[in-house]
């Protein structure tokens, strides 16, 4: 399946099975012929092998750099010793960086590739099912500080995304629910009959059943591309695409980036918290918030503090966590709140204390 996305010259997301065997002939026709692929320990030990077959056969050249897993290495340190062995690489502008595993690689070369000889182009060939619907698509780069999630990063657009859906298939149960609840994301921004859908074939999705996955990995693509077509850089409507993540960052910052809540999870619970504060508001129907939180739930995602090892940490001191947040503007928090089902909108008028309130029913 192909999914374009019209910002700039365009690029294409190519999704299907094959695709790592097909890299080099998709890489060719676009006119490379050097690539440095960067990939974490992990992720190399399954798939740099099959990947470096099919640039090989396209004849592309190569070089690889395999980092550390988990989130820890989106940091400053990693990005410096990245860039340092890119430029030993003598990798140029008429070349590329290929990034080859999860969000953290695909963010973490992204924007090495943005600041390389302030701009060589990019690759993405996600492996999760997270980075194959969200993290890969829209040119969002980034690296953690300690103060917070992605808050030191770059937009910059690939010239190409290859979804190759065989690299699920290894991928662990929670690694497919942290995924799939970016999946539902899409559905609750601004498209009802995909979240209807998902409540009928969410298990075949997760099952890894090829015409359930393909269609919900472009469904997801094909929303975020509208959206980031629209508004790259998020000066408006793209924010409508962190539904759930005021939340999912806060939890994220508390528990240190350290692999016991993973992304995906975060958002999950973020998701619930965003409809259960929508409610308390009065903006939407406490039947919406109960359809999302059965939903989620019903996959195995945790959505409780206390299941994340936070029922113990004080409501206020998340709150905190909200005030590095990306989208606050004039010292004002931006929420991503909702009148109901697929309908998702950005508002400052949200309460401390409806926050708390909904950390509170979080625990």
């Amino acid at each position: 399946m192909r999914v374009p996305v019209p910002i700039g010259a365009g690029y294409d997301i190519l999704i299907g099975p094959g695709l790592l065997a097909r890299a080099g002939a998709e890489l060719a026709a676009r006119g490379l012929k050097r690539v440095a692929v960067v990939t974490d320990e992990t992720v190399a030990g399954r798939w740099l092998g099959p990947l470096l077959a099919g640039l090989d056969a396209g004849g592309i050249a190569h070089a690889e750099i395999a980092l550390p897993p988990g989130e820890a290495t989106k940091s400053m340190t990693q990005l410096g010793a990245l860039l340092d062995r890119l430029i030993e690489l003598k990798v140029q502008r008429d070349e590329a960086v290929l990034a080859l595993g999860g969000g953290v690689i695909g963010d973490l070369a992204g924007l090495a590739a943005a600041l390389l000889r302030r701009g060589v182009a990019l690759v993405q060939v996600p492996t999760t099912l997270l980075a194959q619907v969200d993290s890969a698509v829209g040119g969002k780069t980034a690296v953690n500080a300690g103060q917070g999630k992605n808050l030191i990063g770059a937009f910059k657009q690939p010239a190409l995304v290859l979804a190759d859906t065989d690299t699920l298939a290894t991928l662990p149960r929670r690694e497919l629910l942290a995924g799939y609840a970016e999946v539902v994301k899409y559905g609750l921004i601004d498209d009802p009959e995909l979240f209807a859908w998902l409540e009928r074939a969410g298990q075949s999705v997760l099952a890894l059943e090829p015409d359930a996955l393909s269609r919900a990995i472009a469904e997801s693509c094909r929303r975020k591309a509208e959206v980031v077509a629209a508004d790259e850089t998020e000066q408006g409507m793209r924010a409508l695409l962190n539904l759930g993540h005021t939340f999912a960052h806060a939890l994220e910052a508390e528990l240190g980036y350290d692999g016991r809540l993973l992304h995906g999870e975060a958002v999950g619970a973020g998701l619930a918290m965003a409809f259960d504060l929508s409610v308390r508001l009065g903006l939407a129907p406490a039947e919406s918030a109960e359809r999302v939180r059965h939903h989620l739930a019903s996959t195995g995602l945790r959505l409780k503090l206390s299941e994340m090892e936070l029922g113990d940490v004080p409501a206020e001191r998340l709150l905190a966590h909200m005030g590095q947040d990306k989208k606050v503007r004039g010292g004002r928090l931006t929420f991503i709140c909702a009148r109901g089902i697929g309908q998702a909108f950005i508002t400052q008028e949200v309460p401390a204390e409806a926050v708390l309130a909904t950390l509170e029913a979080a625990r």
